[in-house]
């Protein structure tokens, strides 16, 4: 008997011999739990957000740290934080067991390594007023729970998401967050209801820090990068919207300016003068 739920039998057995329609459909029926669960943690995560927005205010940066598709994830949503909400991409910094290779192919036991995360942290310069988020489906991985104890005794407040009840980084992290998604559907492949849930969740945290760090306005992502024509398109619909103008001044706009925000402001000290 496993003691943890993510190595526990699937509630399903002889998968090969499903045909497509009842693969999927069990699949789903499994996967449909998991915004609940993530529900359960909702107070759990508040407590981690406003302590990062706290430290982020004052200078700090949250760093995600992970193993294989835990890592995967924490370099995934650490990467969409720019172009996003225009922030620097030292904001919210993603690392991986065995670096930016193993994020197209396993680094044979890169997550096995106690000593290395606080390696790659140290690259960074990580201090006091940073925050680290160790993300482990297991909550046992050694690359994780090393460089969440090294954090710890160099004052770096930490946080741990988790797909078991009473996990290690559960106990090492100051803000722990349970995400309990119980078997998964092929036993043990944490890719799966675990990385769901993690994906959820990581969402949810960036999300909530850059709303409250000013980088959205209404519910338009007005520091997002032009970077092409959809979000090009997409910045003059928010400036025709939220200023009232025509589409070719918009337009005009935005050829002259590039910046949304930039362009939202000068029209509010307009409207002040």
């Amino acid at each position: 008997m496993h003691k943890f739920s993510t190595e526990q039998p699937s509630n399903y057995d002889n998968l090969e011999q499903m045909d497509t329609l009842e693969l999927l459909t069990n699949i789903n029926r499994e996967d449909q739990s998991v915004p609940l669960i993530v529900k359960n943690a909702i107070s759990q995560i508040e407590k981690f957000v406003d302590q990062t927005v706290t430290r982020m205010e004052n200078g700090g940066r949250l760093f995600y740290i992970g193993a294989g598709t835990s890592g995967r994830l924490g370099v995934l949503d650490a990467s969409e934080c720019p172009p996003t909400f225009g922030v620097p991409d030292t904001w919210i910094i993603g690392l991986i067991a065995g670096g930016d290779k193993a994020l197209r192919k396993a680094v044979e036991n890169a997550e096995d390594d106690t000593d290395k995360a606080w390696q790659d942290l140290r690259k960074f310069n990580i201090n006091d007023k940073d925050v680290l988020m160790g993300i482990a489906a297991s909550g046992t991985t050694p690359y994780v729970l090393g460089g969440i104890r090294k954090a710890k005794e160099n004052r770096v407040l930490t946080g741990g998401i988790s797909c078991n009840m009473n996990a290690p980084l559960s106990r090492e992290a100051d803000y722990p967050i349970e995400l309990v998604v119980g078997p998964e559907f092929v036993t043990g492949s944490t890719r799966m209801k675990a990385g769901t849930a993690q994906k959820l969740v990581l969402n949810m945290i960036s999300t909530s820090i850059m709303i409250k760090l000013g980088r959205i306005r209404g519910n338009k992502m007005i520091d997002m990068q032009l970077s092409n024509k959809k979000l090009v398109d997409r910045g003059k619909r928010m400036l025709m919207e939220e200023l009232d103008i025509d589409e070719q001044l918009a337009d005009k706009l935005l050829e002259k300016h590039k910046n949304i925000r930039k362009i939202i402001e000068m029209f509010d000290s307009q409207a002040k003068d």
